[in-house]
């Protein structure tokens, strides 16, 4: 009967403190709401960072002047390097052709040239462990020092431009989150003292009868895990609704026809976090306000 009375007595406290109860679900909705906002965020910039990645191609352009044996040997050379995955000749004759279907108006001003300015080129596709900055400098550096070759290019800047912007959500996330936490453990904390002192001469009794600290700070610890956990609830029912309307109005505007597979998401982990840590930040406030009672009886 001890887990039953444990329990019992946790559901008695919740309720004569109503107001305060609702005040910590409330906060600890409010604190996982704005941690989870940062967190889908992060998770989807990350998600669009990786797919424009995997989507970064190396152009190495050749010298016009290049021999047909000068070109092989060019594309043997980058097939050895471990960051190429794939690899594609374009000829001047391609390279002309693809910018008069992607730019028909400015192809009018090379139809009035004598000759095709457009220099033949090998795109390269590297594996997505090389696509970070240094790997990509380091491969293009590489590329550059082959006979042949004039200049290579990579579209890596605005990839690094993202990718700066999910290091600073990640960093406000974390600043925020810290914050936010704090004010929670406080307002739990302190609705937890609030139950401890509304209730202080039934806890001297029980010290008078052989209770130890710890059986009488049980109780008190369920209840800050179930305020943590109903808060935890609320802000994922908060964030699935509004999550779901925001898809919703995605899909209706047509602004992202096409990536619907990178925007946006909401993994099943992120249900399962806000809720866990809904709990702990409640365990942590109650067990918090009770560890001087545990403490004087241990």
């Amino acid at each position: 009967m001890r887990p039953l009375y444990l329990l019992r007595e946790a559901m008695i406290n919740l309720r004569v403190n109503r107001g305060n109860v609702l005040i910590g679900i409330v906060t600890t909705a409010f604190t996982l709401v704005c941690f989870g906002v940062f967190l889908l965020l992060y998770l989807n910039l990350k998600n669009v960072t990786g797919t424009l990645q995997s989507d970064v191609e190396v152009i190495v352009y050749l010298d016009p002047g290049a021999s047909g044996q000068v070109v092989s040997l060019i594309q043997k050379r980058l097939e050895t390097e471990p960051a190429v995955v794939t690899l594609t000749f374009v000829s001047r004759e391609q390279a002309l052709r693809e910018f008069s279907e992607q730019f028909p108006e400015e192809s009018l001003l090379l139809e009035e040239m004598d000759a095709n300015p457009l220099p033949a080129s090998v795109v390269v596709n590297l594996s997505p462990r090389f696509l970070d900055t240094e790997s990509l400098s380091a491969f293009a550096e590489r590329a550059k020092e082959l006979p042949g070759v004039t200049h290579v290019a990579y579209s890596q800047d605005w990839v690094d431009t993202l990718t700066l912007v999910v290091s600073y959500f990640e960093l406000g996330a974390a600043v925020i989150g810290v914050i936010l936490a704090m004010a929670t453990v406080t307002i739990i904390a302190n609705t937890i003292r609030l139950s401890l002192h509304a209730r202080k001469e039934e806890i001297e009794i029980l010290r008078l009868i052989g209770a130890t600290g710890v059986f009488i700070a049980i109780p008190y610890v369920i209840e800050g895990t179930i305020l943590g956990v109903m808060g935890g609830g609320l802000s994922l029912a908060l964030l699935k609704g509004v999550f779901e309307f925001f898809r919703l109005e995605l899909n209706a505007s047509g602004w992202f026809v096409g990536v619907e597979h990178i925007l946006p998401v909401f993994p099943n982990q992120v249900s399962l976090l806000l809720v866990m840590t809904g709990m702990l930040l409640g365990c942590g406030s109650s067990m918090l306000s009770v560890f001087g009672l545990i403490k004087a009886r241990s």
